[in-house]
């Protein structure tokens, strides 16, 4: 079992945990079926329209209070008195084209849920039936408040948009999961600290005159020089930024010109910084901004930079793991929570914790004995006994930190 400094939290007995997977395998199956039926409709960032009606209509139907965000998404809240724990689940699907043969296979052309964001969603209503029965009962020692977000999968996300419109009023601690395919299903992966690295987009964009390649000295030759930021700027961050920040400059995105004797007048590269560390995260940009103008300076061109600070890392509080721990090994059994490295991964659950304490866990996903699947790739597949898994902890979480308080 992954290690932890954090005594066992008082209260929320081993039997009420029990009771709420009795709950979630009530309705196992329906949580299914809403996994699939979300997966054939996938909705992109922003768009999250029938997603979130069917959220609400569930959430609704089990006794929550649903107020719909002002684009898309929702947050629902049930119970009374000052404790309150947020649980968080992102909507969105990614433009991939679904590669599956499977029958619930997305309908979309060129849209796919291959994060497995309708996993996390259906897991986070299982939770919701499970915590709205336990309110019905008396069996709920404060509030509970669920934050069904929208457009993870791009930057400035989803989770920043919530938190303006007061989604973190009041909340004392926050919760979420996130699939892992390398994780077999039944099991769920744990880390105190960071789990996930801080992601950022950069483009670089070239202007010059453009000329003739058998005359280079009497232009700028941009594509030598967009070539040279290709190359110089991920071996400058290596030698500014302090190694121990794991920072990893990618580039994905490369082009100028349109003929091989053409100097072009204008190019363009795109790519991703991620970062592991916080404080390195804060002063990158600047080192960015400088490295790239002080490549191109000899080679007569012009750089216009385009740095977008997309998402912090997700930096586990201790506290929260514990109590991740605490209910994993009631509810699954100790062998089978296991300690995960941290990500190269980006997650805009990052903004919350950044504001309150929280924690992040990892889902597993992979069919003992079956492949490994990748994320972000049109044959991304999971067994659907996740979702259940995900339910019971999401929601034994949420009222093992409310009784503990």
């Amino acid at each position: 079992m992954p290690a932890t400094n954090e005594p066992r939290p008082a209260g929320a007995s081993d039997e009420v945990l029990g009771e709420i997977g009795h709950v979630v395998d009530k309705h196992e199956e329906d949580l299914v079926e809403l996994r699939r039926d979300l997966h054939r409709h996938p909705e992109l960032s922003w768009h999250e329209r029938r997603t979130t009606d069917r959220v609400i209509e569930a959430v609704t139907r089990a006794g929550w209070r649903v107020q719909p965000a002002t684009r898309s998404g929702a947050v629902a809240e049930i119970g009374d008195g000052d404790g309150l724990v947020a649980l968080r689940a992102d909507l969105d699907a990614l433009p991939v084209q679904d590669r599956t043969d499977d029958p619930w296979a997305s309908r979309v052309p060129g849209v796919a849920h291959a994060c497995g964001h309708d996993v996390h969603t259906a897991s986070l209503v299982g939770a919701a039936y499970a915590l709205g029965e336990l309110h019905q009962r008396g069996a709920l020692p404060g509030r509970v408040r669920l934050l069904f977000q929208p457009a993870e999968e791009v930057m400035p996300g989803g989770a920043q948009h919530l938190i303006t419109e007061g989604a973190l009023d009041g909340v004392e601690r926050i919760f979420a999961l996130h699939c892992e395919p390398s994780v077999d299903v039944g099991r769920i992966g744990i880390r105190s600290g960071a789990i996930t690295s801080a992601a950022d987009r950069i483009e670089v964009r070239l202007e010059g005159t453009g000329g003739h390649t058998s005359r280079p000295h009497l232009t700028g030759d941009l594509t030598f020089a967009l070539a040279k930021v290709t190359s110089e700027l991920p071996a400058v961050l290596s030698r500014r930024m302090d190694p121990r920040s794991g920072v990893s400059m990618v580039w994905g995105l490369l082009r100028a010109g349109s003929a091989p004797n053409v100097i072009p007048g204008q190019g363009i590269a795109a790519g991703t910084v991620r970062i592991l560390d916080t404080v390195a995260w804060e002063s990158c940009e600047a080192v960015v901004r400088e490295a790239v103008l002080d490549i191109v300076r000899p080679y007569g061109v012009t750089a216009s930079i385009d740095y977008l600070q997309g998402v912090p890392p997700v930096v586990n509080d201790p506290t929260a793991t514990g109590v991740i721990t605490d209910v994993g090994t009631v509810m699954l059994g100790e062998h089978r929570l296991v300690e995960v490295p941290q990500s190269l991964g980006g997650e805009d659950f990052g903004w919350y914790v950044d504001q309150i304490p929280g924690a992040m866990f990892r889902l597993g996903t992979r069919t003992p004995g079956g492949p490994t699947y990748d994320l972000h790739q049109g044959d991304l597949r999971v067994d659907e006994q996740a979702i259940a898994v995900g339910a019971r902890i999401l929601a034994g979480v949420a009222l093992r930190s409310l009784a503990a308080r």
